[in-house]
């Protein structure tokens, strides 16, 4: 189910440096998720610089580059981890692609377990055993 979509401009990286952020960002997703590296996707898409627009003006204007990535998580992951992933992320853009970290935005979509498929089927069904442990413990974390 881990899924990240670094939103780039297009230009503004090297093969070599879109390599190790795929990378780095699937071994950072399996660590922190404990999921297995097969689960685990990792995206890039770029934008020219005349159709991406940061602080209200095309970036072929302003000259910015400021990455935006998306990740996706099924509910009932921590707070603790959702926040470690947006860390991570933005860290890994920092050190491969040298933007300012302040440029960097993030944002984590949760979805239901019965709104995901594997290979046509629920995640729901698929991962019953995973999700139903993730949530008795999140319902720990909060009883204590």
């Amino acid at each position: 189910m881990p899924v990240v979509n670094f939103h780039l401009l297009a230009g503004h990286s090297s093969a070599e440096q879109d390599e190790r952020l795929l990378k780095e960002a699937s071994r950072l997703y399996a660590e922190v998720l404990k999921a297995p590296m097969e689960r685990v996707r990792a995206l890039i898409t770029t934008y020219p610089a005349s159709q991406f627009a940061v602080a209200g003006a095309p970036c072929s204007a302003n000259g910015l580059h400021a990455p935006f990535f998306e990740f996706i998580v099924l509910e009932g992951r921590s707070l603790e981890d959702r926040q470690q992933l947006h860390q991570g992320f933005t860290e890994l853009l920092v050190e491969v692609l040298d933007v300012s970290r302040e440029l960097v935005r993030g944002m984590c979509r949760r979805v239901a377990p019965e709104d995901w498929s594997i290979g046509g089927a629920p995640a729901s069904v698929l991962r019953a055993g995973e999700v139903a442990a993730r949530a008795r413990a999140v319902a720990g974390e909060g009883a204590a």
